[in-house]
C-alpha cells in the first residue's frame, strides 16, 4: 500500500462559462512570460534595449510552437494517422505534444528572422534568452502533469505520480514522475547557465551552447524511464539518441567557438545606448575628464613652446 504519492488532476480542464481553460495550454503560456521577461532583463545587462526580446519572441514563439508540434507529430505519427485515429486530431495542440528538439529548431529560425530584422548577432540573442528557455521548459512540464501523461516506470517511492486515467492505453497505478524530474532539471540547468555566464563571462552563443548541453544529459536519462510508446534504434528511444547528438553538437560549438572568438560581444545591439542613459553620463565624465587632460596637455605643451622659444632668444642674444 503507497503511503504517499503525488495526486493527477481529475481533469485537465476548467471552464470559465464557455470558455476552455486547459492546464497544458496554460503553463505554455506562463512559460513564455517567463523566459521572456527574464531574457529582457539579461539583454539589458548586456547593453540592449527594453522591448527587444519581446518583440523577436513574437517571431520566435509561434515558430517554436509550430516546429515542437511537427516533431512530435512527425516522430509519433502513428497517433494521429494510424487505422482508427483521427488525422485532425495532430492540430489539437492544446492537448499535448511538444517536442522540444523541433521547438527549438525551428524557434531558432523565427529568432534568426527577427534579428536579422533588427540588426542583431543571433547569438547573443541566444545566449541572453538560454535561462529563461530552461525556466520555460521546467514551467511548460506541468501541463503534462494535468495531462497525465509522459510518466516512467511503476515504482512505489514516496514521490510516485498517481495515475487515474485509463484512456489511451493508460494502466492506473504509481509511475516515475518524469515530468517532475524534467522540471526539476531545468531548474538547475538554468542556474548553471546563470553562474557560467557570469563566471566565464559566456559569449558568442557559448551560454545557450552550455544550455542544450547541460539539458541533452539530464533527458537522456528520463527519457531512459519513460514508457509511453515511442520509436527505438538498436534498443534505444529516439529521443535518447537525439539527446545524444544534440550534445555533441553543443560540446563542439563551446570548443571551436571559444577558440575562433574568445571572450563576449562589446556590442550586442547597435545604437541601443541614448544620450539619456546612464551609460553615457558616464562616458561623458570620462570624455570630459579626457578633454580636461587633454586641455591641460595643450596649455602644458604651449608654456614648453613659449619656454624653448626665450631659450632660443636668450641664446640668439649671448651669441
Amino acid at each position: 500500500m503507497e503511503l504517499a504519492f503525488i495526486p493527477s488532476p481529475s481533469r485537465g480542464v476548467l471552464y470559465l462559462g464557455p470558455i476552455p481553460l486547459r492546464g497544458y495550454a496554460f503553463c505554455i503560456i506562463i512559460g513564455v512570460f517567463v523566459a521572456v521577461w527574464l531574457g529582457n532583463k539579461r539583454w539589458i545587462a548586456r547593453g540592449g534595449r527594453a522591448g527587444t526580446v519581446a518583440d523577436i519572441a513574437v517571431w520566435a514563439v509561434p515558430f517554436g510552437l509550430v516546429g515542437g508540434r511537427l516533431y512530435h507529430v512527425i516522430t509519433d505519427y502513428q497517433l494521429y494517422f494510424s487505422e482508427g485515429r483521427d488525422w485532425v486530431d495532430a492540430f489539437k495542440i492544446w492537448e499535448g505534444g511538444l517536442g522540444i528538439w523541433g521547438a527549438i529548431a525551428l524557434g531558432a529560425v523565427g529568432a534568426w528572422i527577427g534579428c536579422r530584422r533588427r540588426g542583431i548577432p543571433l547569438p547573443a540573442y541566444a545566449d541572453a534568452i538560454a535561462p529563461g528557455i530552461a525556466f520555460a521548459q521546467a514551467i511548460g512540464r506541468w501541463g503534462n502533469w494535468f495531462n497525465q501523461e509522459l510518466y516512467g516506470k511503476p515504482t512505489d517511492l514516496p514521490w510516485a505520480l498517481e495515475i487515474t486515467s485509463s484512456s489511451d492505453g493508460r494502466v492506473p497505478g504509481t509511475y516515475h514522475p518524469t515530468f517532475l524530474y524534467e522540471s526539476l532539471w531545468c531548474i538547475g540547468v538554468a542556474f548553471l547557465v546563470i553562474w557560467a555566464d557570469r563566471r566565464f563571462r559566456l559569449g558568442h552563443g557559448r551560454a545557450f551552447a552550455l544550455y542544450v548541453a547541460a539539458y541533452c544529459t539530464g533527458r537522456a536519462w528520463i527519457e531512459y524511464m519513460r514508457v509511453d510508446d515511442a520509436h527505438h534504434i538498436l534498443g534505444l528511444r529516439l529521443n535518447v539518441w537525439t539527446a545524444i547528438l544534440v550534445f555533441l553538437l553543443a560540446v563542439t560549438y563551446l570548443v571551436v567557438s571559444s577558440r575562433k572568438r574568445p571572450g563576449r560581444e562589446d556590442v550586442v545591439e547597435p545604437g541601443a545606448v541614448t544620450s539619456g542613459d546612464g551609460a553615457d553620463s558616464a562616458d561623458g565624465g570620462e570624455k570630459s575628464e579626457d578633454t580636461g587632460t587633454s586641455a591641460d596637455a595643450g596649455k602644458d605643451d604651449g608654456n614648453e613652446d613659449e619656454a624653448d622659444a626665450k631659450d632660443e632668444a636668450g641664446s640668439g642674444k649671448k651669441t
